[in-house]
């Protein structure tokens, strides 16, 4: 093998590693992440690449399955618990659609309206 054949074979390897470990990083989607707050009686969410989401509404855990288009993530429809909880506005549960604001996921139920807000952890 001559010098550039090696030299060939050693990038095209490289290339194919960078690529595979591409692969294992996230979307690069601004909407996966964690966001929100792990304290009691507030909403946190985790949404995957997938589109799937798992969290809680800061008094019953919710998760399901949204989509990704663009600047918007759209939640599917919510599995969740519901039971009360004294002094907990569970707004989660309202939520539609949502967008990123810096480091801020802005969510908004039905027909537009912002009905809260989760900060990045």
């Amino acid at each position: 093998m001559t010098s550039r054949s090696a030299r060939g074979a050693l990038t095209a390897t490289v290339v194919v590693a960078l690529l595979a470990l591409t692969g294992c990083t996230s979307s690069g989607s601004p909407f996966v992440g964690d966001w929100g707050t792990v304290a009691s009686g507030q909403p946190s969410l985790t949404i995957s690449s997938d589109g799937s989401f798992s969290g809680t509404d800061g008094c019953n855990p919710v998760e399901g399955k949204g989509s990704i288009s663009g600047d918007t993530f759209t939640f599917g429809p919510f599995a969740s618990i519901a039971k009360a909880c004294p002094g907990v506005t569970p707004w989660l549960n309202l939520a539609d659609t949502a967008k990123v604001d810096g480091g801020t996921l802005v969510v908004y139920r039905t027909g537009g309206k912002q009905v809260g807000t989760l900060d990045r952890r």
